[in-house]
């Protein structure tokens, strides 16, 4: 009933700037957090950057590299990931939660972008 879109993962090398985007539509009457998330092979899908209103929430990896922001009327949620690094590659991943006009509560995913940070 809630769909995220993603874009604008992509190949990039070290140092170099990306901006993911995500778009969430369907039955949704509120938006309470968005976030981002990240899977490397072999690894635990963790947090990248989350935001809640106007409070936002970083991993200390990625700490003043990366900016989340949010536009309410569009409930779109960016990611604009700067001094990129290897290590920063990885499936990332939208998500959203909140509440459907049926007063049932959600929390959806996108279906992940691939971002790789490589020479």
């Amino acid at each position: 009933q809630v769909q995220l879109v993603e874009s604008g993962g992509g190949l990039v090398q070290p140092g170099g700037s990306l901006r993911l985007s995500c778009a969430a539509s369907g039955s949704i009457f509120s938006v309470n957090a968005m976030g981002w998330y990240r899977q490397a092979p072999g690894k635990q899908r963790e947090l990248v950057a989350s935001i809640t209103g106007g409070s936002t929430n970083y991993a200390d990896s990625v700490k003043g590299r990366f900016t989340i922001s949010r536009t309410n009327a569009k409930n779109t949620v960016s990611l604009q990931m700067n001094s990129l690094k290897p290590e920063d590659t990885a499936v990332y991943f939208c998500n959203a939660n909140g509440y459907l006009y049926n007063g049932n509560s959600y929390s959806s995913w996108g279906q992940g972008t691939q971002v790789t940070v490589s020479s």
